[in-house]
């Protein structure tokens, strides 16, 4: 059977030197991902109702296929039943900011924030955020929980199916005009002239604490993942980038838990929006213009979190891009199950590190370059399901990818 995508001609890869002086985990890392971080998030997050480890699902049909041992799938679509990884960061930071706010002597638990006592404080509070649908639906979700008001700022390139998704969890919704990072800049302005908290995974100079958070409650992807390998470490991960929290989150998890003997690790974004890329390439930060938007609706972000690259910066080995026809026959392969492997439904971006790694293995030089071998054990973590029902349908059963992509403007 022929694998169902392009070849790798399309795909554009950089070998990030500077991931050569990074052996172990330093404290300028530990800053940002700690092993108390870890633990606060995952003492609080295990106890929240709904919560279970979401699977670690091996494709033994599709790893022969492409000459590896195996390829593990973390599949975040039943994240707390919204769809997506993001149900960890925005919700762990929602309750994070609370308890701070509400001084009390000791750290409140999310059951204490709700059981009454802060009621009449909470209403007083709203939390804003900017989303391309996922992060903003986690936030929606958190402050839904604490019975706060919510206003969510979305970009004129999010779908009418990720909106309702958002209102239908009570939150205010604002779309502007522009892209991702002007929903970003719209939400801190107005936050700022009504007295809002913002809740944003991008870090930026002055705004560090809610967005270590953010990544604080992604970083349990990793510790489950580790509690899964039982022991065992893979060769290689392969994860999406965007502003690079998720990335950062679990390469910094498992540098601090593996040091030296951590996985090759390698971010993957839409060639349409690769600020982590440009960063790596410049070895200093550098944002991208959006012009057109990616199918990848989660992935476009021209901005680099500041705190995120403190990990990515080093812990990095490899960053590539892919383009947007990379994006249906992936999520096809998942689906249809050609090789014999569990049914997966992937959305559009939980695909994209899944498909760097696929154009890698079938290149021979790509294959060299990044060691991969008959022993290789490959990671990628499918961030999200079918968060928009409409698109996912349209791409899966054959719609090409320039006219959905017309369908959402």
């Amino acid at each position: 059977m022929v694998l169902p995508l392009i070849g790798s001609q399309k795909v554009s890869h950089f070998h990030n030197p500077a991931s050569a002086e990074a052996k172990w985990y330093l404290d300028i890392q530990g800053s940002v991902i700690s092993a108390k971080g870890l633990a606060d998030a995952k003492r609080e997050i295990e106890s929240w109702d709904g919560y279970q480890p979401t699977p670690l699902i091996s494709l033994p049909g599709l790893a022969a296929a492409l000459g590896v041992k195996n390829i593990l799938y973390k599949d975040e679509a039943s994240r707390f039943g919204l769809g997506s990884f993001k149900a960890l960061g925005g919700a762990y930071a929602v309750y994070r900011l609370l308890s701070r706010m509400v001084h009390a002597e000791d750290i409140p638990t999310s059951q204490d924030l709700k059981s009454g006592a802060y009621e009449a404080f909470l209403k007083t509070v709203t939390i804003s955020s900017a989303t391309d649908g996922n992060h903003g639906r986690s936030v929606a979700w958190g402050v839904k929980q604490f019975n706060c008001r919510c206003v969510i700022y979305i970009h004129a390139g999010v779908s009418e199916g990720r909106k309702e998704a958002l209102q239908a969890l009570g939150a205010d919704v604002i779309r502007v005009a522009g892209n991702y990072d002007a929903a970003v800049h719209q939400c801190a302005l107005d936050s700022e002239a009504n007295g809002w908290f913002v809740v944003s995974d991008t870090s930026y100079e002055g705004y560090e604490e809610v967005p270590r958070n953010v990544m604080e409650g992604y970083s349990l992807i990793a510790s489950e993942i580790i509690d899964q390998m039982g022991g065992e470490i893979p060769t290689h991960v392969f994860v999406q980038g965007g502003v690079g929290g998720v990335a950062a989150a679990i390469c910094g998890t498992f540098w601090l838990n593996w040091g030296a003997q951590r996985p090759r690790f390698a971010v993957v974004e839409p060639d349409l929006a690769s600020c982590l890329f440009e960063s790596a390439r410049n070895r200093k930060l550098t944002n991208v213009e959006i012009t057109d938007e990616t199918l990848m609706a989660g992935l476009s972000c021209g901005e680099v979190s500041l705190i995120a690259w403190e990990i990515l910066k080093n812990g990095v080995s490899d960053f590539f891009t892919i383009p947007e026809e990379l994006v249906a026959p992936t999520m096809r392969l998942l689906a249809r199950s050609e090789f014999g492997d569990t049914a997966i439904v992937a959305g559009e971006s939980a695909v994209a590190g899944l498909a760097a790694f696929i154009a890698g293995a079938k290149d021979r030089k790509l294959t060299e370059l990044l060691s991969i071998t008959a022993q290789s054990v490959v990671l990628v973590i499918g961030t999200e399901g079918a968060t928009d029902l409409k698109i996912y349908d349209t791409l899966v059963n054959g719609n090409d990818f320039v006219t959905l992509n017309r369908q959402i403007e």
